[in-house]
């Protein structure tokens, strides 16, 4: 039996061969049954040479339809209707045949009608039959020789997904999954069958049935599942320590069509505590197609993103400008690959280069900006301040400025929500940044009313995924075994995956009318500690046993919880119930332009403090946590 279980595919010739064996005895089991079995009237009707008559018959039509050309093993629907038109097609061959034959050439029919009647009803059955016979045998001899090497499995969702994984599953015999049941909410499903496996309500039997079964994985599959419920059927997997897999959706099969292979295990971001925000707004069709749009940080993770998206909405040129140079080849090597359609610019240079910057406005005449380059890593600008403030501030100005004088329709600078109630340098340098940019709206729409850029701010929170985030570093920490740290237990973080925040970002360049900052409705934060336990445990690890989760203490500048507005903002509602507007008390341009002027003098100075001291004069409700500069908070 082992050469069965090396044997993948049987080679067409043998189907083929069985094919027309079948057509030849169906026919000669036509013969016999119309006659009775008297061998002599079967003799006089001469039913070998009819039968292979209609064999060959058969085989030529099969020749058209190819019917023999289906993947035996993965027989299904379609290969039983292919089958289905030969036969019927064979038969009304026969028909016309025997017409021409009983009326101009003989008295007799080349097949009586009745015997082409059960050989074909009978040939219909045995061609379909044998096809199903030989896929369950490919299933017994997974199922049943290897079953040493199987792995117990139960399959959430009994719908039409779950029938459709369970089918991927027994076709694909590189997958050792043994389905032993199904689990489903509805309760009308529960006690019937799917494939012979039974049905169960819930999770309320899923402990009984690993006991029973010793149950070591589960796949998810269904459609529409909520994230609560997502998570709560993860937890109790976790809890019993049993793998999890999940179904994407339907858009992300091949051909329209689930593999085994495409069932993946589940991925931090499939645990948001929140349903994912999808935002549809045709709109931003219309406001980006046919124009010329800047995305700065384009190498970024945000950035990348935001110009992958970008692509999809036809414009006249997409400028990719970013900084570093590794990042941005890779980014413009992408997109040849893939978004060959999307006519690009790729520009290596410096938001901090104001004659660069000119010289890209003066080439290209952008009429939308993008402004995602920024430092955003905390303990790093809480070093490095100067850097923080050149790039996230001056920057900022800088192309804000070139951006007025170029006449751009509209400015989207993408902020944080570090930068509500700063603790860091970073998150300060944000809020500086937003304030001018802002303060600039204002300015423009009391003084220049025909016509001006419109300056809009998104602000959100920590990223998935995103360079320099804190899953990444996980997920690096447990491929080498740990230990995973996390700077203090009780440290909280807003989540959110790439295209949500790209998302935003167009959408809010489509509502946006100048000086609104919006925010995400991003939920209920997220425990860091529960996050890295989590992560540990669907990777099949366990906690402190294969890998420890050890406290670093909280870094310069970081802080327990992480707001999307201080106390002096309130909200207003938009046509999206998850995007919000920050009702935020506007600067005064002159006296924030004047104070940001300042720091070209201070960074010739080379002073950290003086800088950090007048960010803290621009943004008053910067106050430093466990940070060196502290000490100038006493001092104010």
């Amino acid at each position: 039996m082992n050469f069965l279980t090396r044997l993948k595919i049987l080679p067409r010739w043998i189907i083929a061969t069985l094919d027309s064996f079948i057509l030849f005895y169906c026919a000669l089991f036509g013969y016999l049954v119309r006659f009775n079995f008297e061998l002599a009237l079967i003799e006089q009707y001469d039913a070998v040479a009819g039968s292979f008559t209609f064999m060959v018959g058969g085989l030529l039509v099969m020749q058209n339809t190819r019917s023999y050309e289906g993947i035996v093993r993965h027989t299904g629907f379609r290969d039983g209707s292919n089958i289905f038109k030969t036969v019927l097609i064979n038969f009304i061959l026969f028909l016309f045949l025997n017409f021409f034959h009983g009326n101009f050439l003989n008295d007799r029919f080349l097949l009586p009608t009745s015997v082409l009647i059960i050989a074909s009803l009978s040939s219909l059955f045995m061609l379909i039959f044998y096809r199903l016979l030989v896929k369950e045998l490919f299933v017994y001899l997974k199922n049943g020789i290897l079953v040493k090497e199987l792995k117990n499995g139960i399959i959430f969702g009994a719908g039409e997904a779950g029938i459709i994984a369970q089918e991927a599953i027994k076709r694909d015999s590189k997958i050792l999954f043994n389905t032993v049941a199904f689990l489903d909410d509805d309760p009308k499903k529960e006690g019937k069958n799917i494939d012979g496996k039974r049905i169960y309500k819930g999770l309320g039997d899923l402990e009984k049935l690993v006991n029973q079964f010793g149950i070591t994985e589960l796949i998810i599959a269904v459609r529409d599942l909520s994230v609560k419920r997502k998570n709560e059927v993860i937890d109790e997997c976790l809890r019993l320590k049993i793998s999890v897999s999940i179904v994407p959706p339907v858009d992300q099969w091949i051909n329209g069509g689930l593999t085994a292979g495409a069932i993946r295990e589940v991925k931090i971001e499939d645990l948001l505590s929140r349903e994912q925000i999808i935002l549809d707004n045709p709109r931003i069709h219309e406001d980006l197609q046919g124009k010329v749009i800047l995305v700065t940080g384009a190498a970024g993770s945000i950035g990348s993103e935001l110009c992958r998206q970008i692509c999809h909405y036809e414009p006249k040129l997409l400028i990719l400008l970013d900084i570093a140079e590794s990042a941005l080849y890779d980014v413009e090597q992408e997109f040849k690959e893939n978004y060959g359609h999307c006519p690009i610019k790729i520009v290596l240079g410096d938001v901090r280069n104001k004659k660069k910057v000119k010289e890209v406005f003066r080439a290209f005449k952008p009429q939308v900006v993008f402004h995602a380059a920024a430092y955003k890593h905390v303990p790093m600008m809480e070093n490095y301040p100067e850097e923080a403030i050149q790039s996230n501030v001056l920057g900022t100005k800088i192309l804000a400025d070139i951006s007025v004088l170029a006449k751009v329709d509209k400015f989207v600078f993408v902020s944080t929500d570090k930068a509500v109630n700063p603790t860091n340098v970073m998150g300060a340098s944000k809020r500086a940044a937003e304030m001018y940019v802002q303060a600039l709206n204002e300015y423009l729409e009391r003084n220049h009313k025909s016509y001006h850029t419109k300056f809009i701010t998104t602000r959100f929170g920590n990223v998935l995924g995103s360079n320099g985030s804190v899953i990444p570093l996980f997920k690096k920490q447990i491929m080498h075994g740990g230990p995973i740290t996390v700077t203090h237990p009780e440290i909280t973080r807003y989540f959110m995956t790439i295209p949500e925040a790209c998302q935003l970002v167009l959408e809010a360049g489509i509502m946006g009318e100048g000086g609104e900052i919006f925010v995400f409705d991003m939920g209920e934060p997220i425990k860091i500690l529960d996050l890295a336990k989590k992560m540990i445990q669907l990777s099949g690890k366990k906690v402190d046993s294969d890998i420890k989760v050890v406290f670093s203490g909280l870094r310069e500048g970081e802080k327990l919880y992480e707001e999307l507005l201080n106390d002096f903002e309130t909200v207003k509602i938009t046509h999206h119930p998850k995007i919000k507007i920050a009702q935020v008390l506007p600067s005064s341009y002159h006296k924030i332009d004047g104070q940001i002027e300042l720091f070209m003098e201070l960074v010739s100075k080379n002073s950290e403090n003086e800088l950090v001291s007048h960010l803290k004069v621009i943004v008053p409700e910067f106050i430093s946590n466990s940070s060196r500069f502290e000490v100038l908070d006493r001092l104010n």
